[in-house]
């Protein structure tokens, strides 16, 4: 018998502490996800503890961010706002829909009209009670020609929001859409009073109250008392310091700084297994890194550019020299493998400087046209894998020059405006929902202004249809026509990686973003 044997032996004979047993398998480099699980198993109930300060070393904050909730475009900002408002639904660490604000969702026959119920009894921290005008008011915040929220894209087929009684909505669509609910859960799509504008000070039905703001340094939150979930928002105040920096954010935490963080870096993980009071949460996701070219700028409007450069970054290298079991390769499209409708029948593309240098030379590429803006605000990393991209493909006789971006107001001043760049995306928990926020032509937040009539009508067709092997068939083609055309080098998808000092409890893995999917004060408490 070995130590993990052991270990799971003494848990399950009662024999050793819950703190006990994380710290050591933490250091037999058990994850938390598996420790937690034998715990669950050996009838190791977690019941949470009130009180107590949450101080949470966060990366993803800028000087130029704002709380109004239709600008959020990184980390800092969705964690204070699902602390301070609701949602409509929330996507739960199955990937389910669960109901938030909105009890009941239910659409007619062809799922082109959903009545909602609105949940009863919540209140705002103004003392309103929540109604069918603020579910309306907040929907259409997100709606109408020129809205600029990163949720509009997948809400333009919202035809109408219309107030049925007091406590119902229909939403009727343009169009078919069976992926309503996962388009309702956008971190954008929070709740506030009807004709809210204040936001400065915010008004939500939260657990928490802003205290103090400072963008791009910290958010105070206080518990308000009284939170309509049960179980959740469990602590005094939370609070948030806003560390961009990797190094830094680590050494904050081992210093005892900070109890939570997340966006461990990979070399570090070792170190902080070894310290034997802090645990890893490790979640496999949808997370990627891309390298958007915007297609209607030059010289990336030639599809052999994009081929060219797709061809010219070795992505195995990559993975192997960066992120190691934490990544797996991608292959230029944004559906992962843990999805039901990713097309794993398109072949790998590989790392090819022959086939890069073809293309090249059939685009006429030129020695100075290829200018990539990279920022580790993008992920940490970015600098350097740019930099191992700048040599694969001097390789193939590309130059490729790296221009480094300061990373305060890297998503305002460089996302969607440099014609090559490093980003990223959490992932969405259908993948009609990803094609939609990233690739289809009406959308705010496409970052390649992919264009392209087939994939919208393609997009269409598969939110339209509820028979699997169709949608399938629609949404394995799009996969196809980014991966051929796209101007989005997918090189992998990453694991999220979170730490927490072990007296931190109910921090647990989620597929689709880090911190508990955004929701880290609400979910964590603090061990007494």
């Amino acid at each position: 018998m070995n130590q993990w044997d052991e270990l799971q032996q003494a848990a399950r004979s009662g024999r050793v502490s819950r703190r006990e047993f994380m710290r050591r398998a933490a250091a037999l480099g058990v994850a938390t996800s598996l420790a937690s699980g034998v715990l669950a198993k050996a009838g190791y109930a977690q019941t949470p503890v009130k009180g107590g300060t949450l101080r949470v070393g966060i990366a993803g904050g800028s000087t130029t961010d704002s709380l109004d909730i239709t600008t959020y475009t990184d980390t800092v900002m969705i964690n204070v706002s699902t602390s301070i408002w609701d949602g409509l639904v929330e996507v739960d660490d199955k990937n389910q829909i669960q109901p938030e604000l909105l009890e009941t969702l239910e659409p007619n026959a062809d799922a082109t009209e959903w009545v909602c119920n609105v949940r009863k009894g919540v209140t705002f921290s103004n003392g309103k009670t929540l109604d069918a005008d603020d579910i309306v008011y907040s929907l259409n915040l997100h709606r109408g020609e020129g809205s600029k929220s990163g949720a509009a894209g997948p809400m333009k087929p919202i035809k109408d929001v219309v107030k049925m009684s007091g406590n119902q909505v229909k939403i009727v669509l343009e169009a078919p859409d069976a992926d309503l609910p996962y388009v309702l859960s956008d971190y954008h799509v929070l709740v506030v009073p009807n004709g809210f504008t204040d936001w400065a000070n915010p008004v939500g039905t939260g657990g928490y109250k802003l205290e103090a703001f400072e963008p791009g340094v910290r958010a105070v939150l206080s518990n308000r008392g009284g939170y309509w979930k049960e179980g959740r928002c469990n602590l005094d105040a939370v609070e948030f310091s806003v560390i961009n920096d990797d190094a830094a954010r680590m050494q904050a935490l081992m210093a005892g700084e900070v109890d939570v963080s997340h966006r461990v870096v990979v070399s570090l993980i070792d170190q902080i297994n070894a310290a034997g009071s802090y645990e890893i949460v490790q979640a496999a996701a949808g997370y990627h890194f891309n390298l958007p070219m915007l297609v209607d700028k030059a010289p990336y409007t030639n599809n052999d550019v994009r081929l060219a450069l797709k061809y010219a970054i070795n992505r195995q290298k990559v993975v192997e020299l960066m992120f190691g079991k934490y990544a797996r390769v991608g292959n230029d499209h944004p559906i992962p493998e843990s999805d039901p409708f990713h097309n794993n029948e398109l072949p790998q593309r590989e790392y090819d400087p022959e086939k890069a240098a073809f293309h090249a030379r059939k685009a006429g590429l030129g020695v100075s046209d290829v200018i990539l803006s990279a920022s580790d605000a993008a992920f940490n990393g970015a600098i350097d894998m740019s930099v191992l991209f700048q040599a694969t493909a001097a390789a193939a006789g590309i130059n490729v020059t790296v221009r480094r971006e300061p990373g305060d107001g890297f998503w305002d001043n460089v996302w969607l405006k440099a014609p090559f760049m490093t980003s990223y995306w959490g992932g969405r928990p259908a993948a009609t929902q990803m094609l939609a926020t990233a690739y289809q032509s009406t959308a705010p937040w496409n970052d390649t202004h992919w264009n392209d009539a087939g994939f919208d009508k393609l997009l269409a067709d598969a939110k339209a249809t509820t028979d699997q092997a169709k949608r399938k068939t629609y949404i394995w083609e799009m996969q196809r026509m980014l991966h051929e055309e796209g101007g989005a080098i997918i090189p992998l998808f990453k694991d999220w990686l979170d730490v927490h000092d072990s007296k931190v409890k109910g921090h647990t893995p989620h597929g689709m973003f880090d911190l508990c999917n955004g929701r880290i004060a609400q979910k964590a408490w603090i061990e007494a």
